[in-house]
């Protein structure tokens, strides 16, 4: 994250403000895997709180692996924290059969369409997965409202950009998309913490 945060600073003023203010951003992997991504359907559109909440009871109901899943009755599913159409997205992930080994080596293109092939994984999803789980360098999510955000106010453009300009602006960040978007993360939580917003 250093090395590409001195790049970005070096070949890019705003960054080397972003940096100045905020240092480098922190290191976010997590894991990859079967259960990275039912972390991230079960956290769609709830609190922190409740996405923990619910893994804790799935946990606690010794549903993990995909297998289990899929054995698993929908109901079941739901007695679990799990809203109906959450449980459908997690089954489908798991009767998907995916590779989760040979994607750690694939293209990011493919590792895209490999998991928005799967009902409830969108593109944000399968890039933050490639980002964080995968740790790959040079990936970006231009969909993400936090990072258009910051790419407004650290930029200093009159409105936030959509996901279209934000994929093209990205692309002069390019090798290291990912710790651009750290950074603007980062940055974006600095922004917001000054307005007395966290």
């Amino acid at each position: 994250m250093a090395e590409g945060a001195e790049w970005l600073a070096a070949a890019h003023p705003p960054f080397a403000r972003a940096l100045a203010l905020c240092g480098p951003p922190p290191l976010r992997r997590r894991g990859d895997g079967f259960e990275a991504l039912v972390g991230a359907i079960v956290s769609q559109q709830v609190s922190v709180a409740s996405a923990r909440a619910i893994a804790a009871k799935l946990q606690a109901a010794d549903l993990v692996s995909a297998a289990q899943y899929a054995e698993a009755s929908e109901e079941h599913l739901r007695a679990n924290g799990l809203s109906r159409q959450k449980a459908r997205y997690i089954k489908a992930l798991a009767e998907a059969a995916i590779d989760f080994d040979a994607l750690r080596e694939a293209p990011e293109d493919e590792i895209v369409a490999t998991l928005t092939a799967v009902p409830g994984i969108g593109r944000w999803t399968a890039e933050i997965y490639v980002m964080f789980s995968l740790g790959r360098a040079d990936t970006f999510a231009p969909n993400d409202l936090a990072l258009q955000e910051a790419a407004r106010l650290l930029f200093d453009l009159p409105e936030r950009p959509k996901e279209k300009p934000m994929r093209a602006m990205a692309e002069a960040w390019s090798p290291w998309r990912t710790v651009a978007a750290g950074m603007l993360w980062h940055y974006y939580h600095h922004a917001k913490s000054r307005e007395g917003i966290t």
